[in-house]
C-alpha cells in the first residue's frame, strides 16, 4: 500500500497536482456560472488590480478542478486568466478555435448584446491532451468580461 502511495504521489508531483486534480473533477455549467458571479462580486469588493491578481493567482480561491476565471476587456484585451498567465496582457481579439470560430469576439458579442451568456467552442484541453468541446459563461461587469469555461 505504501508503494501505490508514493506511486500516486510522485505521479502527481510529475504531472502536475493542478492538472491531475482536473483530471478526475470536470467543473459544471452551475459551477462556472457561480465562479463567475463571485468574481464579479471579488471585483466590486476589492477593486480590479486585486481582484486579477487574485484570479492568476495558481493557488488562490478562484481555481476549482479545471476551473479558473479568465477577464477580458470589450477591445480584446486579456486583463486575467487562471489558466494561463502566460496571456495576460495580450490582445486576444482575433483567436480562433480549432474550427475557425473567434472565440473572445463571441465573448465580447455576448457581454455587450446580452449582458452574461454562453459562448461555445473547440479548445485544447491540457489535461486530456486533445481538442473538446468548451463552452465559457461570461457576463459584463462594468468595463471588462468575466468568464468561466467548462470541458464537454
Amino acid at each position: 500500500m505504501k508503494n501505490l502511495f508514493k506511486i500516486v504521489l510522485l505521479s502527481l508531483c510529475l504531472s502536475g497536482f493542478h492538472g491531475a486534480v482536473a483530471a478526475a473533477e470536470k467543473g459544471t455549467a452551475e459551477e462556472a456560472v457561480a465562479m463567475v458571479k463571485k468574481a464579479k462580486e471579488f471585483i466590486k469588493k476589492n477593486g480590479k488590480e486585486k481582484a486579477f491578481a487574485e484570479f492568476n493567482n495558481p493557488s488562490g480561491q478562484f481555481i476549482q478542478n479545471d476551473l479558473y476565471v479568465m477577464v477580458y476587456d470589450m477591445e480584446g484585451l486579456n486583463k486575467a486568466h487562471g489558466g494561463n498567465a502566460r496571456l495576460i496582457g495580450k490582445n486576444l481579439l482575433d483567436i480562433k478555435d480549432a474550427n475557425g470560430v473567434f472565440i473572445v469576439k463571441g465573448f465580447i458579442e455576448v457581454a455587450t448584446t446580452k449582458g452574461k451568456g454562453w459562448v461555445d467552442y473547440k479548445w485544447f484541453n491540457k489535461v486530456s491532451n486533445a481538442v473538446e468541446s468548451k463552452s465559457t459563461y461570461v457576463e459584463k461587469s462594468d468595463d471588462v468580461l468575466v468568464g468561466v469555461g467548462i470541458y464537454k
